[in-house]
């Protein structure tokens, strides 16, 4: 396997689609290698510091953008750190400065796309990130037994309450059109990527915006899945690789990736077996059945450890889909 260039790849244009940490992480893999970046960013979250925002001043949760454009960001690292910083105390404490900041600017710019678009040049991010939609919608979960519950940050709570499998999930209210920027992303790029990412609270909430689906089916794009490495206390406990295909055709009603990334590295035992006591398992990847569903499974080494945590590997995450790119484009 030929290593990838960092020059190759310059021009190539990348629309990467998800949300939290699995996005962020994914984005300071991929800047390396070309500047035609376009992440598309849930807009569902309602939880921690975006919650009390969305709550108090009606704007859309900042959060998810704002670390992917911590990710993209090129600014000194002054105001890399500004961005950053939590307060500790007071009725800020848990609250990030780079929300504040957002939703200052969301306050003097006509939107809250321009609010984004100023805090990108702010922060001279590489590439752009945007809203999936404008629209404030609410996701709704619906359980295995008929429960519902709304609100993504009551989520994995009532699913632990409820001792079933999430059997669906919708924005309300429904028909949130996506935002016309991030459908043009999706229709220009040549490489899509979905993940890694929370399935029900970051990867399929931007599936049911409207548009969204239409548009990855219309692309010629090579559309790759990553694969979470741990299955999701609260979201994905039980799940095989197959049941997250499955469950986003489920919502879809297609299949939207002709390729899924999975992690092979070794989890090593002590960090697998506390993840073990908490709910959640290396994520078992069946891919003869994947296979038999018409998607064709890569595992690499993308993985790593840190602090305890198991993570993706930005570098080795971003290589080896530039790999699977130059080994698919053109098919």
């Amino acid at each position: 396997m030929s290593e990838p260039s960092y020059t190759a790849h310059q021009d190539i244009k990348i629309a990467a689609i998800g949300g939290g940490t699995g996005l962020s992480t994914l984005l300071r893999g991929l800047k390396i290698y070309t500047k035609e970046i376009t992440a598309i960013v849930t807009m569902a979250d309602d939880g921690g510091g975006s919650g009390v925002l969305r709550q108090e001043l009606g704007m859309l949760p900042p959060g998810d953008i704002r670390n992917c454009m911590e990710s993209l960001a090129g600014c000194e690292s002054l105001m890399s750190q500004l961005i950053h910083y939590r307060f500790t105390d007071g009725a800020l404490a848990g609250q990030s400065f780079g929300n504040l900041l957002l939703a200052a600017l969301n306050g003097i710019m006509p939107s809250f796309e321009e609010a984004v678009e100023s805090l990108s040049r702010v922060l001279a991010i590489t590439g752009r990130v945007l809203p999936v939609t404008t629209a404030n919608v609410q996701l709704e979960a619906e359980f295995e037994n008929g429960v519902r519950v709304t609100g993504e940050s009551s989520i994995a709570s009532s699913k632990r309450m409820q001792h079933c499998r999430i059997r669906r999930v919708r924005l309300l209210p429904e028909g949130a059109p996506a935002l016309q920027t991030a459908l043009q992303a999706i229709a220009e790029a040549d490489l899509i990527v979905l993940g890694p990412g929370s399935l029900y609270t970051s990867i399929i909430p931007d599936l049911l915006v409207d548009g969204v689906v239409e548009a990855l089916k219309a692309s010629r794009a090579v559309k790759i899945y990553v694969a979470n490495v741990m299955t999701q206390i609260g979201e994905t406990e039980g799940y095989t690789l197959s049941d997250h295909l499955r469950a986003m055709e489920q919502h879809t009603g297609t299949q939207l990736v002709d390729l899924c990334l999975a992690n092979s590295a070794p989890i090593p035992p002590s960090v697998a077996q506390r993840y073990a006591e908490e709910g959640a398992e290396v994520l078992l990847c069946d891919s003869a059945v994947c296979q038999s569903m018409g998607v064709e499974v890569v595992s690499r080494a993308v993985s790593t450890v840190d602090n305890g945590h198991v993570r993706h590997n930005p570098g080795q995450l971003a290589r080896e889909l530039m790999w699977l790119y130059d080994q698919h484009a053109g098919r």
